[in-house]
């Protein structure tokens, strides 16, 4: 096969389904995996209808320990390899550290840091190989700011993809991997059915507008920052004001500020 082609975790709706429509449209083929086969399915026909790109489609949960194993396993079966890889599956868990049990905690461990870090791990020698990787790490604006309830381990995975991320792209650099490049992408608020999942809609609803991003300019975003090398990049000028915010103002008013904030979009019970 002539063309890339791209593995996107979490592809069956909101970003991850938009990163598969913006790199189909750029000629790329794709894997898609996430829990639900049917609306991977669904948007593997959209996209290889709209733009006559072949897609692969895996279902599997990164919540198994063996899951980013298989998922490379089934895309070596069809003669392919990665040749971009967006870890974007995620999900917020609803309620504290103190109510939420030890094995939901240690899933959502697995899908949002573990499992991305081993896809970037497995894929990386390939890339390093040919001469040539993307790597993009869906992580969040809550990355910078200091963590409040109920984001007791969503803020620090998030914050550790983001220097997961620094880290390797500068490596990539330093052993002389001149096109094989990672980036954080940190969205804020973005219009997606995360806040449905994690039964969080209602309170979401609240916040200002001016606060929320549609996913098309927030993967555009993502995309052109990857391949041009940026490590970290934040979608949008709200959403860079406030990062900005984090870094210059004290820390103990930041945490203020987070605190009175944070029972507007998240569940503590």
């Amino acid at each position: 096969m002539t063309r890339r082609l791209c593995l996107i975790t979490g592809a069956s709706a909101g970003i991850g389904a938009e990163f598969a429509r913006q790199y189909a449209a750029l000629g790329w083929d794709l894997a898609l995996t996430a829990r639900r086969a049917d609306r991977l399915e669904t948007l593997a026909g959209e996209v290889s209808a709209a733009h006559g790109i072949e897609t692969l489609v895996i279902a599997e949960d990164l919540g198994a320990p063996d899951a980013p194993q298989r998922i490379l396993s089934a895309i070596e079966a069809k003669g392919r390899h990665v040749d971009a890889l967006v870890n974007n599956a995620g999900y917020g868990l609803p309620g504290t550290f103190f109510n939420t049990s030890w094995e939901d905690q240690a899933q959502f461990i697995r899908v949002l840091y573990t499992a991305p870090l081993e896809l970037a791990h497995r894929v990386l020698p390939g890339m390093a190989e040919r001469g040539y990787g993307r790597i993009i790490n869906v992580a969040s604006l809550a990355g910078y700011a200091p963590g409040s309830a109920g984001h007791t381990l969503y803020a620090s995975v998030k914050a550790g993809l983001i220097r997961f991320s620094e880290s390797l792209n500068a490596e990539c650099a330093e052993l002389g991997h001149a096109d094989i490049h990672c980036a954080a992408l940190c969205p804020g608020f973005t219009w997606s059915e995360f806040h449905d999942a994690n039964g969080t809609r209602e309170e979401a609803g609240k916040m200002p507008k001016w606060v929320w991003m549609d996913a098309p300019p927030v993967v555009k975003q993502g995309i052109e920052a990857v391949n041009r090398g940026q490590p970290v990049i934040v979608p949008g000028m709200a959403n860079k004001a406030l990062a900005t915010l984090t870094r210059i103002l004290p820390e103990p008013l930041v945490r203020t500020i987070v605190g009175g904030q944070s029972r507007r979009y998240r569940r503590l019970d």
